[in-house]
């Protein structure tokens, strides 16, 4: 048996994980002191000079996955990152009343995307810069 994967299905999926991270840089840049200060406020050391890593990140990240770049190593940098920042960021179980289902939310969010991101990790290297308009795949015959 074999499956067919659509290739430009596989890069849609890069450009959409992509946009968030990318979108999110600029916004962080264009507010540094302002993102620095939250990331202060969260208890981070050296606030200034983790915006800027989370810029890097975000940006280049984002940019490496438009590109295919590198996929499988950029596709679980990017989780690993995504899956720190839903424990740090977003931690539900501390916030307040008001905030937890805003918080629960990007929590499962971020958890979600590491999902996407663990799919495009084990996708790389299956044609995703190819011409092809689809690529086919032998099922595992040990399921």
């Amino acid at each position: 048996m074999t499956t067919a994967i659509d290739t430009r299905v596989l890069l849609s999926a890069r450009l959409l994980m992509a946009a968030i991270f990318v979108l999110s840089g600029v916004r962080k840049a264009l507010a540094f002191a302002g993102t620095a200060g939250y990331f202060a406020k969260l208890g981070l050391p050296m606030p200034e000079a983790i915006t800027a890593l989370v810029i890097l990140i975000e940006v280049g990240g984002g940019l490496a996955l438009v590109a295919g770049w590198q996929l499988k190593p950029v596709a679980l940098a990017m989780a690993a990152f995504t899956l720190a920042t839903a424990f740090i960021g977003h931690a539900f179980w501390a916030a307040p009343p008001e905030q937890f289902g805003a918080q629960l939310n990007n929590f499962m969010k971020n958890v979600a995307m590491v999902g996407g991101f663990v799919l495009l990790a084990g996708t790389a290297g299956l044609g995703l810069k190819s011409s092809e308009p689809a690529l086919r795949l032998k099922a595992d015959p040990a399921r």
